[in-house]
C-alpha cells in the first residue's frame, strides 16, 4: 500500500482483520481513500470490470485484500450481479466498479433495473480528467446526465478532499428509506491526487434528506381501528415487505386479525404457501382466487407496493367495491400515485405492521375464510398435465422439491418468471429474486450469481429462458473463474415464449420475430466453458437430471425442452380489468 513518507501514521487492524486499515490523517491517492471507504462501509465484494478510466482503483485494489473482486465479462453482467447480491442480503448495498464512456454506459440497464425494484446498489465510475470534462474526450460520457432519471442519486467527484464524505453518504442514500441506486463518477486525475485521508466521524446527517421510518401513531389506531370493524379483510404484501424484513410482522397480523394475504411478483417469498390465509400472486398473471379476494374485500390493506399497472390491470376495475384501502409504504410518492388510499401511513412495513399487530383484535372471520377457501376450489391453479410433451410445471415442481423451502430462487423475464412465481411453494418466508419493475431479459444469470456470492449459505437455482440467458450468457466465465455454485435451469421453448403468447392472443394470432430455434446447444456450451451441462424433453427423466444437478458442486446447466405452445395462464387479457381473467382449461382427469 503507498503512504506518505512525510506523514507517520499507525494503521490499525481492519474490520475483518486480514489487512492493515489506513490511518486518519495519512496521505494517500483518491483511489485509496475510496478503497478504504468501502472497507470502512462493510463493503466485502467489488463486481466490476476495469479500464483506461479507473485504473487507478485497480492499481490500488490488491493491496485491499479483505475485499474480492469478481471479474465479470460486460458491465451490465457486474450491475445483476450486485443487483443480486445486494437483494439476497437484504440491506447490504451492491457495488459496482465501471470505467467512462462505454464501460459505464453498459451499466444502464443494470442501474434502471435495481432502481425501480428498491434495490441498494453504489456504482462506482471512472470519468476522463477533471479539465477534459465536457470537451468530448476519448471515451467520455455524460454519466450523471445520462442516469439522473433512473438513479436515488449521483455525484461528480470535482475535488480529492470530498471523496470520503460523497462515499459515507453514498451508502445512507442506497440503503436507507427506499434503497436505490447512487451513482459516484470519479474522475481519472482525482484518483491519483494525494490527500490526507479523513474518516467522517458520526452519523450521516442530510438536510434534504430525512425519509420518514416510523408510522404516525394517529394513523396507525385508525389502521387498527379499520381491522377491527372489517368483516372481510384482505391484504397484498409487496417487495417492501421482504426489504425491511418485515415477514414475522406480516404473518402475525394476519394470524391474530384473521386477514387473507396475497402478493405482487416482488413480494413473492413474503408469506408462507402453506399459511391457512395465503393467497397468492396477484393481478395481471396473479391467481383467480387472488384477484377474486381482492374483489370481493371490503377492507384492502396494500404493503410495501406501488400499485402498478401489473397488479391494478385496468385501474376502475381495481377493488371498486372496497370501502376502505390503507396503503403503508415508506416512499410517500407511492401512496396514491395510482390508487387512492382511504388512510395513507408512511412508515417501514416491518415497524407499522408490527405497531398495528399490537392494537388490532384478535378474531377469527369463519365466514370470510370459507368464502376464501371456496375461491380456492373454484380457481385453482392448474396446467396441462401428460401431454405427451414437457411442461414448465412438471420441471419448476420437481425443482421446488429440492429447494426444501429454503434455496434462493432467481428467474428470468418472461414466461419463465411468471411460471416459477405462479408455483412457488415454499413452506415459509423465502426469496424470489427478479427483475419486477423494468423487466431485464438477461437479468436472472448474472443476478444468481451475486445471490450466491452474497449468500454463500443459500443453494441458489436460476430459472431462464433460452432468449433471455443467452443475453449475458458470456458471464458463464465468470461462473466458472469463480467457481459460483449456481444450479441454472433454462426453459427451452425455441421461441419468445411471452411475446409468441401475445402475438397469438392478442395481435391477430400473426407470430412475427419470435423464432429462437437457431441458437447454441446448451450442454455444448456448458462444456465449452468448462461446466457440465444436461439436456431432456422427457417428464420422467426430469427428477435424475435435477438429482445430478444437485450433487454437482459448482456451476452447472439443466435444459429442458419445453412445450413451445405452453401459455401463462391465468392471464387478464390485455386492456381488460381485474375480473375478466382468463384460467387455463383441463379437460377431466387431467
Amino acid at each position: 500500500m503507498t503512504t506518505s513518507t512525510t506523514t507517520p501514521t499507525t494503521a490499525t487492524d481492519s474490520p475483518n482483520g486480514s489487512a492493515p486499515v489506513i490511518a486518519d490523517g495519512q496521505v494517500i491517492t483518491g483511489a485509496e481513500i475510496l478503497l478504504e471507504c468501502l472497507r470502512r462501509e462493510g463493503v466485502d465484494t467489488i463486481f466490476g470490470y476495469p479500464g483506461g478510466a479507473n485504473l487507478w482503483l485497480y492499481r490500488y485494489l490488491p493491496d485491499f485484500t479483505d475485499i474480492r473482486h469478481i471479474l465479470a465479462r460486460h458491465e451490465q453482467g457486474a450491475t445483476h450481479m450486485a443487483d443480486g447480491y445486494a437483494r439476497a442480503n437484504r440491506g447490504k448495498a451492491g457495488v459496482v466498479f465501471a470505467t467512462s464512456g462505454p464501460g459505464a454506459l453498459n451499466c444502464i440497464t443494470g442501474i434502471a433495473t435495481a432502481q425501480y425494484d428498491s434495490v441498494p446498489l453504489v456504482v462506482v465510475t471512472g470519468q476522463v480528467p477533471t479539465v477534459a470534462v465536457g470537451t468530448d474526450a476519448f471515451q467520455e460520457s455524460d454519466v450523471i446526465g445520462v442516469t439522473m432519471p433512473i438513479v436515488k442519486h449521483s455525484y461528480l467527484l470535482q475535488s480529492v478532499d470530498e471523496i470520503a464524505r460523497v462515499v459515507r453518504e453514498a451508502f445512507h442514500i442506497a440503503t436507507s428509506g427506499r434503497p436505490g441506486v447512487v451513482v459516484i463518477d470519479f474522475p481519472k486525475d482525482l484518483q491519483n491526487a494525494r490527500h490526507p485521508f479523513h474518516w467522517p466521524a458520526g452519523p450521516v446527517s442530510l438536510r434534504s434528506y430525512n425519509p420518514t421510518t416510523r408510522g404516525n401513531p394517529l394513523q396507525i389506531k385508525r389502521a387498527a381501528k379499520l381491522i377491527d370493524e372489517a368483516k372481510r379483510p384482505a391484504m397484498l404484501a409487496g417487495r417492501g415487505v421482504l426489504i425491511s424484513r418485515g415477514e414475522e410482522e406480516l404473518l402475525e397480523l394476519s394470524r391474530k386479525a384473521s386477514i387473507p394475504v396475497g402478493w405482487t411478483l416482488l413480494g413473492t417469498g413474503c408469506y408462507p404457501v402453506g399459511e391457512e390465509l395465503s393467497l397468492h400472486m396477484v393481478g395481471f398473471m396473479g391467481a383467480g382466487y387472488t384477484n377474486k379476494a381482492v374483489l370481493g374485500c371490503d377492507l384492502l390493506i396494500m404493503v410495501g407496493m406501488r400499485a402498478d399497472d401489473r397488479v391494478t390491470t385496468k385501474l376502475d376495475s381495481f377493488a371498486p367495491q372496497v370501502e376502505n384501502i390503507i396503503h403503508i409504504d415508506i416512499d410517500p410518492a407511492e401512496i396514491g400515485k395510482n390508487v387512492r388510499p382511504t388512510l395513507p401511513i408512511v412508515g417501514d412495513a416491518k415497524q407499522v405492521l408490527g405497531e398495528i399487530a399490537k392494537l388490532v383484535a384478535p378474531k377469527r372471520l369463519d365466514s370470510w375464510i370459507t368464502q376464501i377457501e371456496r375461491w380456492k376450489e373454484e380457481h385453482p391453479l392448474r396446467y396441462r398435465r401428460n401431454t405427451g410433451v414437457l411442461q414448465p410445471q412438471d420441471v419448476l415442481l420437481e425443482m421446488y422439491r429440492r429447494c426444501d423451502s429454503d434455496a434462493i430462487v432467481v428467474a428470468d423475464v418472461g414466461q419463465n418468471q411468471i411460471w416459477g412465481a405462479l408455483w412457488w411453494d415454499f413452506k415459509g418466508s423465502g426469496l424470489y429474486l427478479n427483475s419486477g419493475g423494468s423487466g431485464t431479459m438477461g437479468f436472472a444469470f448474472p443476478a444468481s450469481l451475486g445471490a450466491r456470492v452474497g449468500r454463500p449459505d443459500k443453494p441458489v437455482w436460476c430459472i431462464a429462458g433460452e432468449g433471455g440467458f443467452v443475453m449475458t450468457m458470456q458471464e458463464l466465465a465468470t461462473a466458472v473463474q469463480e467457481n459460483i455454485d449456481v444450479k441454472v435451469v433454462i426453459l427451452n421453448n425455441y421461441c419468445l415464449g411471452m411475446v409468441r403468447q401475445f402475438q397469438d392472443d392478442y395481435y391477430e394470432g400473426v407470430r412475427s420475430a419470435v423464432d429462437l430455434r437457431v441458437g447454441p446447444d446448451f450442454v455444448k456450451l456448458a462444456d465449452a466453458f468448462g461446466m457440465p451441462g444436461w439436456r431432456t424433453d422427457k417428464v420422467e427423466e426430469v427428477p435424475q437430471l435435477l438429482d445430478r444437478m444437485q450433487r454437482h458442486s459448482g456451476p452447472c446447466i439443466g435444459e429442458f425442452i419445453i412445450d413451445p405452445e405452453a401459455n401463462v395462464r391465468p392471464i387478464v387479457p390485455l386492456g381488460k380489468g381485474l375480473p375478466d381473467f382468463v384460467e387455463e382449461i383441463v379437460e377431466a382427469g387431467f
